[in-house]
């Protein structure tokens, strides 16, 4: 059985070295960044789950998943976002409260309390920041992407997802007006600083390139 710290590791090492695909390739440094642990603490842990055959790792060379591991970081990401749904369409939680409660949650060893969880939802797809739930299959479904910032004005665009969970930054685009199925049109986008001018609700509102950069939105 896995640890909590090890059920993390493996969870960054997918998310870095993308979900979907998850065989890409890490390096130490990134790792330790991901973690915000010292580089010798990531290694100390990546030798402990290379020995357990969940991580390819050499020293000083890249890191990826092995298939067993990959498919332990995809079960841990299910049960957060399954977790963060119920918590915010059935306890009340808003979008930026959920994330923390579910890195507690997404550690409980039930496989039948999950199967549960998920049929008790409804089977969700998506969880409230617009994020794949893989199936109990380790399954996700295929979704076309592009942020608001690769978005072209004169274009309407619904809001799919959002990059960025930190709770910062879900505070700030409620605030604004955004959230996940808004209706935007891209009126502008400004060279100086790609900074962009959208139109909510009939409502003109100007976002920097760095929150456009964290928003994903599908063209309509």
């Amino acid at each position: 059985m896995l640890s909590d710290t090890e059920e993390n590791y493996l969870k960054a090492l997918l998310r870095i070295t993308g979900e979907q695909g998850g065989v890409g390739e890490a390096g130490t440094n990134q790792l330790a960044g991901k973690l915000n642990v010292r580089p010798a603490t990531a290694t100390d842990m990546l030798k402990k789950l290379k020995e357990k055959q969940l991580v390819n790792y050499e020293k000083y060379g890249k890191i990826s998943l092995t298939d067993n591991g990959r498919n332990l970081a995809i079960a841990i990401i299910r049960k957060h976002r399954l977790w963060e749904t119920f918590l915010f369409a059935k306890l009340g939680f808003s979008w930026d409260e959920v994330h923390d409660i579910a890195e507690q949650l997404e550690h409980i060893k039930s496989e039948k309390l999950v199967e549960r969880l998920d049929r008790f939802l409804g089977f969700p797809q998506f969880d409230p920041h617009g994020d794949v739930i893989p199936t109990a299959d380790g399954d996700y479904i295929n979704q076309t992407r592009l942020t608001l910032a690769e978005a072209i004005a004169g274009n309407q665009y619904t809001i799919i997802a959002v990059k960025d969970n930190s709770p910062a930054f879900l505070q700030y685009v409620s605030q604004i007006g955004i959230g996940i199925h808004s209706k935007v049109t891209l009126l502008q986008q400004y060279e100086f600083d790609h900074s962009i001018a959208l139109e909510i609700d009939g409502t003109r509102i100007n976002i920097s390139d760095k929150v456009a950069q964290n928003i994903y939105c599908r063209h309509l």
